[in-house]
């Protein structure tokens, strides 16, 4: 397995580890930071004005079922739910995933006890998800933001407009600095840049950024806040190098495994044409053994 080395913080943490997403987007003093970051990402049809922090976990009804943990869970002046996720990879069921996450906050909006009057006046409920180091696998282009609601199949009319998915595959996004138009473009270049850069470019000089890049000074951290950042930094280049040395196992793997189905099939042919087992050995690097059994 490859040299696992400590990791060395740049000038700015990273948004997309555990500890810097929180310590950016999810304390009171901060909320105007995401805010801003989840009006950019509605993109002028829905607009929040305020918003609170709830709880991360999201304990089941019954004894036996499972919580539901999520990196940020904040609810808005109308009452509006919005879960914001960072995945780093992929993971079995992850669409099933966040239908279980946003099926949990819209079924607990139910009262406890016996009520008469409620009439199912559900609030909106949304997942946004930033995809760091994989795709969703929906689309071949290079579009990078999927926006997911309840719609008819055959005119794609919108069946329910109170229950969304925002996927974002940050590894689709690759404009470069001069190429950004939009301020969503920016705060998707910023989330995946950050941490490389030195100082803030010209072309992000607007309050909002400049507080953001304030706060993901590496400097700036208390000693305790250093500890917990570098920690969740190490526990994420871990993650990567395991997964790397998978992926790179499984790529050499396969190539075995198509060389190993191409000596059978030459060996076949060969056979075909009545050549010994010892030439076809020779010339295939199979066995004797293997070869019987063609």
């Amino acid at each position: 397995m490859p040299e696992n080395k400590p990791p060395v913080p740049g000038k700015y943490i990273d948004p997309l580890v555990d500890f810097a997403f929180k310590k950016i987007f999810g304390s009171e003093p901060n909320k105007d930071l995401l805010i801003a970051f989840l009006n950019e990402v509605f993109r002028g049809w829905k607009h929040i004005i305020d918003l609170v922090y709830n709880k991360n976990e999201h304990p089941g009804d019954i004894k036996n079922e499972g919580a539901a943990i999520f990196d940020l869970l904040c609810t808005g002046s109308t009452g509006d739910q919005f879960i914001i996720e960072v995945q780093r990879g992929r993971q079995g069921n992850f669409k099933e995933r966040a239908l279980f996450y946003t099926s949990r906050l819209i079924s607990d909006q139910a009262p406890k006890g016996k009520r008469s009057d409620w009439a199912y006046n559900l609030t909106e409920v949304y997942l946004i998800a930033l995809l760091e180091d994989f795709t969703l696998g929906i689309s071949r282009d290079s579009e990078y933001l999927h926006d997911i609601c309840l719609c008819k199949r055959d005119t794609g009319e919108i069946f329910y407009d109170k229950l969304g998915y925002t996927y974002i595959e940050l590894s689709k996004f690759v404009k470069a600095g001069i190429e950004l138009e939009t301020d969503l473009d920016k705060w998707l270049y910023v989330l995946k840049n950050i941490s490389q850069m030195d100082r803030i470019p010209v072309y992000l000089r607007k309050p909002v950024f400049e507080k953001l890049f304030s706060i993901a000074e590496y400097t700036n951290l208390t000693k305790e806040e250093k500890s917990m950042y570098d920690s969740s930094l190490k526990y994420k280049w871990d993650n990567k190098n395991v997964l790397d040395y998978a992926l790179q196992e499984g790529i050499e793997k396969g190539i075995e495994k198509g060389r190993y189905e191409e000596a059978l099939a030459i060996a076949r042919e060969l056979k075909k044409e009545g050549l010994t087992n010892d030439f076809i050995a020779r010339t295939t690097k199979l066995s004797i053994e293997e070869i019987e059994k063609l």
